[in-house]
């Protein structure tokens, strides 16, 4: 997913609040009057990372008919991965690696962007309704500059008292994915029984974030209800989860500090103010077809094979210098 604000903002990421943090999403259009909104909690106000994640749109139940569904056309990426998480839905996704895939509820995409990537993500028309979450997860500079790549992974349901879930990155419940990442994180739907309550074994240290989809909850005796996410600081070795008199959907994701500086703007996620200079510019230089780039297939990034809709330019980056903290 690309983020297609006209003016975005720059986001510099570091080390936050050791509290619990209660984080209520904002909307965000992807474009366009009839444009599909989204409810972004992370980055925030208050907290730019939870472990390696770096940013989070969670979207829907939404009928296509008034929505418009998603189509974003390629757009670039670097130095993070997407993860893809549906629950109701499916969407197309290819990329300039030559991956074509479907996104399906239950099962995860991940894509790697390294050095750099472009892909477009479009609801198929068989899609009445969209519902999920779009992830981005920030590389550490060891593996930021690698190649692009991409992983699916359909993980089983496993199943405890008053609770189901499927494990996609990670380990949670006994149950580990195979999925590989440059940091250790964790990733999970969880589907809460009315009433149930849950006590269920994590890192020590990861810190942890707990999106709610649906429902009202309790999580570490904090109430939370739908659509905001809940932040934990390491050092807990029990998630804690109580659910309200409704039926609960969550994402859980974690993973141990991130440790390192990183400056997020638009798609690109890089350590210095130069380097998303650099970045746009070669996008930029891509889709017009100057400098190096004699075509839309080539240059850095490449374009999504198979995919005829116009690449996104980039937004004019802003009038001051990113800032990096550390």
């Amino acid at each position: 997913m690309s983020t297609l604000d006209e003016h975005p903002d720059e986001v510099t990421c570091a080390a936050g609040d050791p509290q619990i943090e209660i984080l209520t999403p904002r909307d965000v259009p992807l474009g366009g009057p009839r444009a599909m909104t989204v409810r972004r909690t992370l980055p925030s106000r208050s907290r730019s990372l939870i472990g390696a994640w770096c940013f989070l749109d969670h979207y829907g139940p939404d009928p296509v008919s008034s929505s418009g569904g998603m189509k974003v056309p390629p757009h670039p990426h670097t130095g993070l991965q997407t993860v893809s998480w549906l629950f109701t839905g499916e969407i197309e996704h290819r990329d300039s690696a030559g991956h074509h895939a479907m996104v399906r509820p239950g099962e995860l995409n991940l894509m790697t962007a390294g050095r750099g990537i472009s892909h477009s993500e479009v609801s198929t028309s068989a899609t009445t309704t969209l519902h999920g979450a779009q992830l981005w997860v920030a590389l550490p500079d060891d593996a930021r500059h690698g190649d692009p790549g991409f992983q699916h992974y359909a993980p089983a349901p496993v199943r405890a008292p008053g609770v189901e879930a499927r494990v996609f990155l990670g380990s949670l419940l006994g149950d580990t994915s195979p999925v590989a990442t440059a940091t250790p994180l964790l990733g999970a739907e969880l589907l809460v029984d009315a009433g149930a309550r849950l006590s269920l074994d994590v890192d020590p240290t990861h810190e942890l974030g707990v999106l709610v989809d649906a429902g009202s909850v309790q999580v570490a005796g904090e109430d939370a209800a739908a659509h905001q996410l809940v932040y934990l600081p390491p050092g807990r070795t029990t998630l804690d989860i109580a659910a309200g008199p409704d039926p609960v959907r969550l994402l859980v994701l974690g993973g141990p500090p991130f440790g390192e500086s990183i400056v997020m703007w638009w798609n690109f996620v890089g350590r210095t103010h130069e380097e998303i200079v650099d970045y746009r510019a070669r996008w930029q230089a891509q889709i017009s077809g100057s400098g190096d780039a004699a075509s839309l297939g080539e240059g850095h990034y490449g374009i999504p094979v198979g995919d005829e809709l116009p690449p996104i330019p980039a937004p004019e980056m802003p009038h001051v210098r990113l800032r990096e903290r550390r």
